[in-house]
């Protein structure tokens, strides 16, 4: 079996999460390791593209996870990279 080391591919500016992410009680650094290593976590292809495309454009990134239960989490940085917001999918 292979590993592959999960190294930051941008960088995440100001680091907040929604009142309703908090609320889920969960570990929210786990899933913004992912987000920030390039782990897009439940998108579909066509969006994990736009996000490659954003890391040489410097537009909008997206991850989306889904939590079990029918719960998920959005994770979004800013394009110019000076903010990463945690929250729901209603909050956004």
């Amino acid at each position: 079996m292979a590993y592959r080391i999960m190294e930051p591919r941008f960088p995440l500016g100001q680091t907040v999460a929604t009142p309703g992410a908090m609320a889920l009680g969960i570990d929210l650094a786990s899933y913004m390791h992912r987000h920030h290593c390039g782990d897009w976590g439940d998108l579909c292809d066509e969006d994990k593209q736009a996000n490659e495309d954003a890391l040489t454009h410097g537009d909008r990134i997206l991850s989306h996870y889904k939590l079990g239960g029918g719960r998920r989490i959005y994770i979004i940085t800013e394009a110019g990279r000076q903010s990463t917001c945690v929250m729901l999918p209603e909050e956004y």
